[in-house]
């Protein structure tokens, strides 16, 4: 009998409905993103393993077809009505197009639901991700990327809105979703962001807090606090201390928080820069963009400490009272959050600290608990899952990619060994700007593991962490003749394995969601 991993690895096709046009056009049409409007027929197909959007029109609908770049194709009309048929490339003009057409292809503002964000470097993971998601009540974020990714990628907001926009349309998703503009750190990030059309937009103040606070004597902290620009604060040192100091915040029953001078002190050093520029950003974000339907997170998370309950009760109150608001907010979690694997650290200390955040924001009300680094985090979620139902976010990124190179390892052991032998070469460069701690030394050359032993190397973590943070330079690298070395062998693969593809996304994503279903 067939393990669940071996029928896996024997699928390689995607559902499909054949339609010809005439004796020359055989098209593999996906069934769920056919859509009607305007008496013209939309949809998406593959030729030859191309894969295209098709435009069918009848009488005088032809104005739609004519919103479309593309060429007439094929006999439309086999029962001999007045139709005509156009093959588009899927390209950026035509997803404005379809977004013109289809309110459903635009992202939107997700607002207090629970919502799941996936990370897509390569632009061919969404549809996986949306079938995932089938049975769970998280509304998906698609197009997630940062900065920092879109440099190494070298993709633009414009092509990962469109990826997501192809995504929906293709797997006939009308429930919405949002698109993530993560960790942003300037107003020009801003601006690039908000015109490719992204709905949530990611503060990452982590530049300006001040860490090491813990380490100054009281006189010293006290000196610098004291010496704070506090007219852009809006506030006085003295008013501060009296809000804070000694008093009492009653977040639930069982739970209330009481902070020292001392704890209000490294609190005020370490995030009031912090807290300015989050304000400055979402100023210019409502102020230039007044008329644009957004939402804000922020983040938190990549500090050098843990941010204990009092420093998120003080962020929030403090951004309240500046006239911040915000929909997420991602703490720094007691324990080990690495890029690409398992949740390091004691869960049950863990989930003693999630739920002081939680009762935090419960007591706020207005924004729910985001997770960064959520790849494979599958311990937390388990007990996240099991401490019952509340409002959260989850982002993930790496895992996707990961999945699609153990495509590539399934299908194209040669091409992944080249991957992995280069990744590994790459690591200690590669590594500063990312939590990881992978050894390289534990990891063989590519040629000394057999073909059956390339899928399984994906549960190690010195793997998945060397393939993890190398992921730019893999996707473009380029040979003396200016020719990419992977990247095109890569997408190559996984357009010819389309349907595994989705359903490796689908497997692994299914162990993140389930500890969370019956959610409602």
């Amino acid at each position: 009998m067939k393990t669940e991993d071996e029928t896996i690895s024997a699928k390689s096709s995607t559902d499909f409905s054949m339609m010809s046009f005439g004796d020359e056009i055989s098209v593999e049409v996906y069934p769920n993103s056919i859509n009607e409007t305007g008496g013209s027929r939309l949809f998406l197909g593959r030729e030859a393993g191309k894969k295209y959007l098709y435009v069918m029109t009848q009488g005088n609908s032809s104005g739609i077809a004519g919103m479309f770049e593309g060429e007439a194709v094929g006999d439309a009309a086999p029962n001999g009505k007045n139709a005509a048929m156009k093959r588009c490339p899927m390209n950026h003009k035509n997803a404005m197009s379809l977004q013109k057409l289809f309110p459903f292809t635009r992202a939107t503002a997700i607002g207090l639901r629970s919502s799941y964000g996936f990370g897509d470097r390569l632009g061919l993971a969404n549809p996986g991700h949306l079938r995932a998601l089938k049975g769970y009540n998280f509304m998906p974020v698609l197009a997630q990327q940062s900065i920092r990714e879109l440099t190494r990628t070298q993709r633009t907001p414009e092509e990962v809105m469109d990826a997501a926009v192809w995504a929906v349309f293709q797997e006939g998703y009308k429930k919405g979703f949002g698109a993530d503009a993560d960790h942003l750190k300037t107003t020009d990030d801003v601006d690039r962001l908000v015109k490719a059309g992204f709905t949530m937009f990611t503060i990452d103040p982590s530049d300006h807090v001040v860490n090491g606070v813990t380490e100054l004597g009281i006189e010293e902290l006290s000196k610098k606090v004291v010496a704070l620009p506090w007219k852009d604060f809006g506030d006085s040192y003295e008013n501060l201390l009296a809000r804070y100091k000694d008093k009492a915040a009653k977040l639930s029953d069982t739970y209330s928080i009481t902070a020292t001078e001392r704890e209000v002190l490294e609190a005020c050093l370490k995030y009031m820069a912090a807290i300015l520029n989050i304000r400055k950003i979402h100023t210019h974000l409502k102020t230039k963009h007044s008329e644009y339907v957004c939402e804000i997170e922020v983040s938190i998370d990549e500090t050098d400490t843990v941010t204990t309950p009092f420093e998120h009760f003080f962020i929030v109150s403090e951004l309240k009272r500046m006239g911040v608001g915000f929909v997420s907010l991602a703490p720094r979690f007691v324990g080990d959050f690495e890029k690409g694997i398992e949740y390091k650290g004691d869960i049950d200390v863990f989930k003693d600290h999630y739920l002081k955040h939680v009762a935090i924001a419960k007591h706020f009300g207005t924004y729910k608990i985001s997770f960064h680094s959520g790849s494979d985090k599958f311990r937390v979620y388990k007990a996240v899952g099991s401490l019952g139902q509340t409002l959260i976010h989850v982002k993930t990124a790496g895992t996707s990619y990961l999945e699609a190179l153990k495509v590539v390892a399934m299908r194209d052991p040669v091409l992944f060994r080249e991957i992995l032998d280069f990744s590994v070469g790459l690591y200690d460069a590669e590594k500063k700007s990312y939590h990881v701690t992978a050894d390289m030394k534990r990891i063989k050359r590519g040629k000394d593991y057999r073909d059956d032993e390339l899928e399984g190397l994906f549960a190690s973590t010195d793997v998945r962490q060397a393939l993890h943070v190398t992921y730019g330079r893999v996707l473009t690298e380029k040979n003396a003749g200016a020719e990419y070395i992977f990247r095109n062998r890569i997408y190559d693969c996984l357009e010819k394995n389309e349907g595994l593809h989705y359903q490796v996304l689908v497997k692994h994503f299914h162990r993140h969601l389930e500890p969370f279903k019956g959610w409602t």
